[in-house]
């Protein structure tokens, strides 16, 4: 049988949608190549949503293209959507499959090349106005599987091109989501990820109107996953309700992960976010109040227009006050087509690079503490398939997203595994089966 790969960069929407091509191409008879086969296809489904993004999309497809070199070639994604053109010039690729037409993919597996160049499939996502159900990505090698219920976004941030990458928001129906996720289930898999682009409108564009509370509520009730977690979530977009609802089940992980850009309200309002710092920190503090052990993740922005040393210090003070756990740091990066790209006071690169260094390494010390707390207690873990460089210890995850080493054998592989926590290693705790 015909053997694939499939190459990913970018967000966990991404994997999913790669998971759910992987499915699909099995279902009619491809197998996936190993790392050092040779394959008939590679599929690259590209990221743009930084500059770094966009140069590492390319590099993906031309190094497919020299390790692979009689495959077929399929780029899509992000980078295919927003910069057809631009791949439309490397030679080596067969097809250029945008977002709105991913879906589509597995049409062009037995489909012979018969031009030069690349054949470009490339409709406005803009346009989109219904998420098309996909099958659940049983196939996927995670233990903790990614299930896209939500895609595009309404939102008009200054510095985004993501809305002219996926188009409008569109959600899963609850009747979709709730029968991917029983086949997650009878698949073996104890926990998803619920994920989507701007995961907090889910259900604002259906009809009757139903919300991303509610769909949760809904999951509960059903009883068909021992653990689900939530991707990012739109600060003014987590309620009273969803924090409620998730400190009173022990199947909804206590982990959010909130945008926040940047903590000096001028920034944000350049930015075009629609909360203030003040907004930020209250429901920050909501979820402290009420889940004291939750895990807060949060995105900062470093270096935008305008980002003086004053506002770029209101931010570094405004996090470390904060009860926050991790920081993903990214640097300003000028998407063409975004208003950002054309601000004035654009801020040199060696002092992005030094500010990213000081809100990493704040990073770095709020994981550290928050882990410490965990010390000579226990943790349910969920026990994944990869190990520890140094110790060789299999590694898993606790609800609250935090990465627990344990000398155990591969047949605990994707079993929940009580641990006794003894230290921390590094950003890691290491513990005990109990």
């Amino acid at each position: 049988m015909p053997k694939f790969k499939i190459s990913t960069l970018g967000c966990k929407v991404n994997q999913s949608e790669s998971d759910t091509i992987a499915k699909e191409l099995q279902a009619i008879d491809w197998i996936p190549a190993g790392k050092s086969e040779a394959s008939e296809m590679v599929v690259i489904n590209t990221c743009t949503v930084t500059q770094k993004a966009a140069m590492q999309s390319r590099q993906a497809v031309r190094q497919a293209i020299r390790a692979n070199p009689d495959a077929r070639i399929i780029v899509t994604g992000c980078y295919a959507q927003t910069e057809p053109t631009t791949l439309e010039n490397i030679v080596g690729i067969q097809y250029i499959v945008g977002n709105a037409d991913k879906h589509r993919i597995i049409d062009f597996a037995d489909q012979t090349q018969t031009t030069d160049r690349a054949i470009t499939i490339c409709n406005d996502v803009r346009q989109s106005r219904l998420l098309k159900p996909s099958p659940a990505a049983i196939t996927s090698s995670r233990t903790r599987p990614v299930f896209k219920i939500q895609d595009g976004c309404n939102a008009a941030c200054t510095y985004c091109i993501v809305p002219r990458a996926r188009g409008p928001s569109r959600s899963l129906p609850p009747k979709d989501v709730l029968k991917g996720a029983r086949a997650l289930s009878a698949a073996g898999y104890l926990e998803m990820v619920l994920s989507g682009i701007h995961l907090g409108r889910y259900g604002r564009d259906l009809k009757p109107k139903t919300s991303l509370s509610e769909l949760l509520d809904r999951i509960e009730r059903s009883n068909v996953m021992r653990r689900v977690r939530l991707s990012s979530i739109e600060p003014l977009e987590i309620t009273d309700d969803l924090i409620q609802r998730v400190a009173e089940s022990s199947r909804f992980c206590r982990h959010f992960h909130i945008p926040l850009q940047s903590g000096d309200d001028s920034i944000l309002a350049k930015m075009k976010r629609p909360y203030t710092s003040d907004d930020f920190r209250q429901r920050v503090h909501e979820i402290h109040n009420r889940i004291p052990d939750a895990a807060i993740g949060i995105d900062v922005l470093v270096g935008f227009p305008g980002e003086t040393d004053a506002a770029f210090n209101h931010t570094y003070e405004f996090i470390s006050a904060l009860p926050v756990t991790y920081l993903h740091v990214f640097p300003f990066s000028a998407r063409p087509g975004t208003p950002a790209a054309n601000y004035a006071g654009k801020i040199p690169p060696d002092i992005i690079k030094k500010r990213c260094g000081q809100m990493r390494r704040l990073g770095n010390s709020k994981r550290l503490n928050f882990n410490q707390h965990f010390i000579g207690q226990q943790l349910e873990v969920l026990v994944e398939s990869t190990r520890h460089a140094v110790s060789g210890f299999l590694k898993g995850l606790s609800s609250n997203y935090i990465t627990v080493l344990i000398d155990a054998d591969a047949s605990q592989i994707n079993k929940h595994l009580s641990v006794s926590i003894t230290e921390q290693v590094d950003d890691a705790l290491v513990g005990i089966i109990a």
